[in-house]
């Protein structure tokens, strides 16, 4: 069987042998291959036509290098210092007042038995000679400002020696009492408090939160209202507490202290 040729004209009359050659069919068939081949030129010709214009725009660019090189040079001694010095805090430091004039005053020095020789400085001094040099006696020498109108170094630490108001505490091991225990104090209570005419006429009642302090000795002070039911209330409440007797005081670590305590004071009207 010999080979048939599909792209060859006797092929394509074989195919339309008998059939309407009019038909655009037969035309397109008859010139495909010549149509194939232009193509196929036009696509060669085409990447041929891309190739050689892409190494032609290559050659005539000029060569750049993209890196880009610092020439500046920083030396080290250009560079300016850290401050890394600590900013100076000015401490507001309270103004002493000047010291008071003191009167002059002698080293009282104890006799002492030895063999050696006493200097004349380090002699115990006679009651004589203190008297008529109308000075004090102290553990050290000390030359006076005022000898009239100074003080001594006795009078002194008197006055430097304030004593130190203590912060009452709000809780303690042992909180204080009144004696005979609530019972007796709202016993107390109800025995002294005068309910107030006007709150009374207004229908007014409720509970006063008196606070007051109980020092180490058992006194009351300090007394305030924490939570108001009425002028008048609040004034009677702060009466009958400061009629209270003294307490049994608070205690921490086995002394007495001044501890903070806090109660109501009921006004109901019966």
């Amino acid at each position: 069987m010999s080979k048939i040729d599909l792209t060859s004209k006797e092929w394509c009359e074989v195919v339309f042998e008998g059939k309407n050659k009019e038909y655009g069919a037969y035309y397109l068939r008859q010139n495909s291959n010549k149509r194939h081949g232009i193509a196929l030129l036009a696509v060669a010709a085409s990447g041929l036509f891309i190739f050689f214009l892409s190494m032609l725009v290559s050659i005539v660019t000029p060569k750049t290098d993209e890196r880009i090189v610092s020439m500046e040079v920083t030396s080290l001694s250009d560079l300016q210092e850290a401050d890394n010095k600590p900013e100076e805090v000015l401490e507001a430091k309270p103004e002493l007042p000047p010291p008071p004039p003191l009167k002059s005053s002698i080293k009282f020095t104890p006799p002492i038995i030895t063999k050696s020789e006493v200097r004349e400085e380090d002699e115990m001094k006679s009651t004589d000679e203190i008297i008529n040099s109308n000075v004090a006696v102290s553990i050290a020498n000390i030359q006076g400002t005022d000898e009239v109108n100074g003080k001594d170094i006795a009078e002194l630490n008197d006055i430097i020696q304030e004593p130190v108001q203590e912060k009452p505490y709000e809780y303690v091991e042992q909180m204080p009492q009144y004696p005979g225990g609530e019972a007796e104090m709202r016993a107390f209570i109800q025995k002294n408090l005068h309910y107030p005419t006007v709150a009374m006429e207004n229908g007014i009642q409720g509970r006063v939160f008196v606070r007051f302090v109980i020092s180490k000795t058992g006194e009351v002070s300090e007394i305030e209202i924490i939570r108001s039911l009425d002028p008048s209330c609040d004034k009677e409440a702060i009466r009958v507490v400061k009629l209270m007797p003294k307490w049994i005081p608070g205690k921490q670590n086995g002394n007495a202290v001044s501890v903070i305590y806090t109660m109501p004071v009921v006004f109901k009207i019966l």
